[in-house]
């Protein structure tokens, strides 16, 4: 455990750092779940997450030779700008190794803060790598993301701030990439209220804690494929892999759709923007991998916002077919002048707004005569959908709708 003295003293450090970070209580998601259900929004936190946390806590800690030779790190993207935030704000300079595919905001980002990126490799352990032969090369000291004590501590603090607004606060849910922040947070609250339940949730598409829990120790895992790139660590930590074994009490995985299912309820029900690794702990909950107790609240950690523009669009698309909301059709008519104006015709007077309309000549095999389409329509809902697809089926249109078993027979 890191000992609650170092966790109140990154607090100190954080003091004229950090902004105030709200938990705000959800009445949708309570209701949905059958919970007192609160979110701690560090989506609103300087650089978009949890990060600054650790980094400065890290940073403020080394000696002048330390920042005059600069540090370097390794991230995805949230730990990096939080270190250059960090950085900038101690006049040291930073570099920091990302991925290749790295989202492009999250690069951009980083370089607005001032810190020199370089881009190497496939995933974050090859990143890491190249910042350790930095170290070794130009006498620069690591930021780990996640593996080291100060760091940790640091994240802590969120712990602390949780149960001195929610001091009844029964499970706190908590995203797990490589553990820090988990560690941290489990670290005060079992300090100062060891009966909560303190439950992880990791993508199921890179769930590396599970089998290094099975294990027994940090094991790497093969691939890490997720929408939550701030979570797609392959292996936890030394440091932080006991403190999960040791102080949560379950962790869990949430399927790719039911990351970008949340990440669309938290805009839409909730007014905030959650990246995939801030929305893993809705997810869990929306789709019962965990269930509140009778009566207690519960307190889910939003860790994050930074969220790419376009994977965001792709999200919001995607959820919207799932839920009805947008029908995507495929038909063909005659080539002919106004034939395309007597369909929308009909799907005008269903009641349904034709979003988006893509003209197929050469697609899925029709005859020469005729042309392929391909329609977004926005419909109320999956019975509204069905009613649009009958009405164009009456008046003699044959149609198949793409992307969602609701309207297959």
């Amino acid at each position: 455990m890191i000992a609650l003295a170092e966790i109140e003293a990154a607090r100190q450090n954080l003091s004229d750092v950090l902004l105030p970070t709200p938990i705000l209580f959800s009445p949708r998601l309570s209701e949905d779940v059958n919970g007192q259900i609160f979110v701690k929004a560090e989506n609103l936190q300087r650089a978009g997450s949890f990060k600054l946390r650790g980094a400065y806590n890290k940073l403020v800690s080394l000696t002048q030779a330390q920042r005059r030779n600069g540090v370097v790190a390794a991230s995805m993207g949230n730990h990096a700008q939080g270190v250059a935030l960090a950085a900038r704000l101690l006049g040291v300079r930073a570099v920091i190794v990302m991925p290749e595919l790295a989202p492009l905001a999250k690069i951009t980002a980083t370089r607005r803060y001032g810190a020199e990126v370089i881009l190497h490799g496939q995933s974050f352990d090859e990143a890491i790598a190249h910042a350790r032969h930095l170290c070794e090369t130009q006498s620069m000291t690591l930021i780990h993301a996640f593996d080291d004590p100060l760091v940790v501590a640091g994240q802590g603090t969120i712990g602390l701030e949780i149960l001195e607004a929610l001091p009844e606060v029964g499970t706190v849910i908590v995203p797990i990439g490589g553990g820090g922040l988990i560690g941290g947070i489990a670290s005060a609250v079992r300090a100062l209220k060891p009966n909560t339940r303190i439950i992880g949730v990791q993508a199921a598409g890179c769930a590396a804690v599970q089998a290094s829990l099975a294990a027994g120790e940090p094991v790497t895992i093969q691939q890490a494929s997720t929408i939550a790139d701030g979570i797609a660590i392959k292996r936890p930590g030394g440091i932080t892999l006991p403190l999960i074994r040791d102080l949560v009490d379950d962790v869990v995985t949430v399927e790719e759709d039911e990351i970008a299912h949340a990440i669309m309820y938290v805009l839409q029900h909730q007014s905030l923007q959650a990246e995939g690794a801030g929305a893993v702990g809705v997810a869990a909950l929306l789709n019962r991998k965990i269930e509140p107790r009778d009566k207690e609240s519960v307190c889910v950690v939003l860790s994050g916002g930074n969220i790419d523009p376009i994977v965001l669009s792709s999200v919001i698309d995607q959820v919207l077919v799932q839920d009805g909301r947008y029908l995507v059709l495929r038909t063909s008519v005659l080539d002919r002048p106004g034939n395309l104006a007597g369909m929308t015709e009909q799907i005008a007077a269903a009641g349904a707004n034709v979003v988006d309309i893509m003209h197929r000549r050469a697609a899925w095999g029709v005859p020469l005569d005729r042309t392929g389409l391909e329609m977004i329509l926005e419909v109320r809902d999956h019975e509204h959908g069905r009613a649009v697809i009958q009405r164009l089926t009456e008046n003699g249109y044959r149609v198949s709708a793409v992307g969602n078993d609701e309207y297959q027979a």
